[in-house]
């Protein structure tokens, strides 16, 4: 049986219904763009230019691009071949296809995101409208883009890139480009800043007479970004959803009732540690709430406060004291957020990158800011915002590529319209899936955790070992230097070695240590010998908040049909028993782990688990739905009454 066949066949067992549908409709389109290749082989570069000049033309003539697909295809590929030495597979000719489809294509890690997505992006950039890609970081977007430039400069394809402090007048120059790589952060707050431009603009602030005399520049008073007209999300599960409740945030600059504020989340941090939950507050442990008793209330009414508190009602006072002792419970330095050249950056609870420009809403940002003594941002001051929801949803074309989007493809139909598409793997998968150990205690686990590296160190084998915190992960990496077990730590803190951490992970003999991000969209090559022993192991240390991220950890092994194992380890005071049972629950749970220490792996336990992360995931789905249908009607209330939704908006 041919790759082709195999992968024709795969298709019965990836999807069902509608989905399978269209990728037995998109399959039929491989062996048509394959028998364009032997001619296109024999063409010399000025021709093929010549052809994609065509195909240019031809759209912007009118004629609807799901005609030009096959000969588009065939040009990326020969492309691909000729300039970067790598020629599109089938699979990856596929997923290309639902892209310009408008689907969210899950292929698994190492499956070649990168160079698919210049399939889809080739297509719509022939309309000469602009073709947009998202992607995490800065590294990666100017990473992908200067890989792919031959491709698409053979084709007349101009190809831009958005980096962060990048001065407005190379922005607007990156954006006329064909094509422009970018961050989902940076391409949201260019909508903010070109809005904020537009209404100065249309309110008469701008010097058009001294602007026609020369005396003052237009390039920086220009919009940057031009039309909304293709977006490709790359890692779309973790843009779309897990970053999709936190808005971007373009702050004003503050004023005195601001700096009344500030002193107000100053004292409520300063006093927060003094108040007992029951004796002076409340606390609801499934919806995180902090409510004042009579008897916290009354000790805020005694308790001596700033001459700048004075005309500020009691009610906003209470309001303060029970937001600072929410964000002492529940905020914590190295795990939600790190301080960075004086200021919080938010960790992605998900992803473990830092959340550069994003903010926590109502004032949770300003209470941690006041936990950790930093200066003050202003909530009530802000300028603009706007969701990154809300900014994919203003494309006229959106798409995605991920490693892990099925277990959400309900989610991203429901809100982006996206179905997600399932694209069979380049070879069949071999990775293999030992036993999951669960123990009583956290230092039992750990301990079998030390003793697996070890295990497989001894015989050479690399190790990845996936942590939930930037905390857990230095935890871990002290307890391997007392078994002096070389290893490095890849997380927050070393984000900008994070692609040189990952791609050694695959070498023999290493041994490293990872937040959650673990190094998405680099892929990790098995180094000399690896394969014949075993290829990676990955160690799962707990679950996390959704089963996606523990998918794209282990999807870390097994790349390309290389060998590979991953092994979860459990605990019942794991955090995934909290977040999905309760404290009662959990706390009985520990009770009995505690009982059970020192015994060994436990069995009959692991059901458990996994019934805890699923509680989870729809109380977050619940959210995300929540803040959605708010942030519509929002909108909707203030259209009504003539105003901008996204510069006319309360702090």
């Amino acid at each position: 049986m041919s790759n082709f066949d195999r992968v024709f066949q795969n298709l019965r067992y990836l999807a069902k219904g509608p989905v399978r549908g269209r990728l037995g409709d998109w399959t039929t389109l491989v062996p048509r763009i394959g028998a364009l290749e032997e001619g296109l082989a024999g063409q010399n570069d000025y021709d093929l230019k010549k052809m994609s000049l065509s195909l240019r033309y031809r759209a912007r003539s009118g004629e609807p691009l799901d005609r030009l697909l096959v000969e588009a295809f065939a040009l990326v590929r020969e492309a691909g071949r000729r300039k970067l030495n790598m020629r599109h597979f089938d699979v990856q000719l596929l997923g290309g296809a639902a892209v310009h489809y408008n689907s969210i294509v899950e292929m698994q890690t190492g499956e070649g995101k990168t160079l698919t997505a210049s399939l889809p992006l080739y297509m719509a950039a022939l309309e000469g409208k602009g073709a947009h890609l998202a992607t995490v970081n800065d590294y990666l977007a100017q990473r992908d883009a200067d890989q792919l430039r031959p491709l698409y400069e053979l084709l007349g394809m101009k190809v831009g890139c958005i980096q962060s402090q990048m001065p407005q007048p190379e922005r607007a120059k990156q954006y006329k480009c064909d094509i422009t790589y970018g961050t989902a952060n940076e391409m949201g707050f260019d909508f903010l800043r070109d809005r904020l431009l537009k209404r100065r603009i249309s309110e008469g602030q701008r010097d058009l007479f001294g602007a026609m005399l020369g005396r003052a520049g237009t390039g920086h008073e220009e919009p940057v970004q031009g039309e909304l007209n293709f977006m490709l999300v790359d890692e779309a599960d973790s843009i779309l959803i897990d970053e999709a409740r936190t808005p971007l945030i373009i702050s004003a600059l503050p004023g005195e009732e601001e700096e009344r504020e500030a002193e107000a989340y100053r004292w409520a941090a300063k006093v927060a540690p003094e108040f007992e939950e029951e004796e002076h507050y409340d606390y609801d442990h499934k919806d995180k709430t902090v409510e004042l008793t009579l008897a916290g209330r009354r000790r805020i009414r005694e308790h001596a406060k700033p001459d700048a508190m004075d005309r500020m009602p009691l009610s906003t006072i209470y309001e303060h004291v029970e937001r600072a002792i929410k964000v002492k419970r529940e905020m914590s330095l190295d795990r939600q957020y790190v301080v960075r050249d004086g200021e919080i950056v938010i960790v992605d609870e998900f992803t473990g990158r830092l959340g550069e420009g994003r903010k926590w809403r109502a004032g949770i940002h300003q209470a941690v800011e006041a936990q950790e003594g930093v200066k003050i941002t202003f909530a009530t001051s802000q300028a603009a915002r706007i969701t990154v929801q809300d900014f994919f949803l203003r494309y006229n074309h959106l798409a995605g590529m991920t490693g892990t989007a099925s277990t959400s493809a309900g989610e991203l139909r429901k809100i982006y319209t996206c179905r997600v598409i399932p694209v069979p793997t380049n070879r069949p998968p071999i990775r293999e899936k030992l036993p999951t150990l669960v123990f009583g205690t956290a230092e039992d686990k750990w301990q079998a955790i030390i003793d697996d590296i070890v295990e497989q160190h001894a015989i050479g084998r690399p190790v990845l070992v996936g942590t939930r915190s930037i905390d857990k992960s230095e935890t871990l990496a002290n307890l391997l230097k007392q078994r002096g077990v070389d290893h490095v730590v890849l997380n927050a803190r070393h984000i900008a070695q994070e692609a040189e951490i990952v791609a050694a992970a695959g070498q023999q003999g290493k041994v490293t240590v990872a937040t959650n991000m673990a190094g998405r969209g680099t892929d990790i090559r098995l180094g000399p010998g690896v394969t014949e022993i075993g290829g990676l192991h990955v160690i799962c240390t707990e679950l996390h908040e959704s089963q996606r991220i523990d998918r794209q950890l282990i999807g870390r092994c097994g790349r390309q049909g290389d060998p590979g194992t991953y092994r979860q380890f459990l605990a019942l005071d794991d955090e995934i028993l909290t977040s999905g049972f309760g404290p009662k629950k959990a706390d009985a749970l520990k009770e009995r782990g505690a009982a059970l220490a020192g015994t060994g792996p436990l069995s009959g336990f692991d059901a458990l688990f996994y019934k805890a992360q699923r509680k989870v995931e729809r109380r977050h789905f619940h959210d995300r739905k929540v803040l959605l249908y708010h942030e519509k009607e929002r909108q909707k209330m203030q259209r009504q009454m003539g105003q901008d939704p996204y510069l006319d908006t309360a702090g």
